[in-house]
């Protein structure tokens, strides 16, 4: 994997346990900060999807 510039929300800078993101051109990378190593991929369509079901309350949390 490449050198990915991986950033996080200004709410979790202090924090240990924050989702963070890193764009490429073509790839989403996702990763929890405590799993660093674990690494999901998402095709910008399916970030724009999953932030679009994000905003609508698809999810239960």
């Amino acid at each position: 994997m490449e050198n990915l510039s991986w950033m996080r929300p200004a709410a979790c800078a202090n924090s240990n346990n924050c989702p963070e993101v890193a764009i490429t051109a073509d790839t989403v990378y996702l990763r929890s900060s405590l799993q660093p190593s674990s690494v999901a991929q998402l095709t910008t369509d399916e970030w724009r999807d999953l932030l679009a079901g994000i905003r609508n309350g698809e999810f239960d949390v």
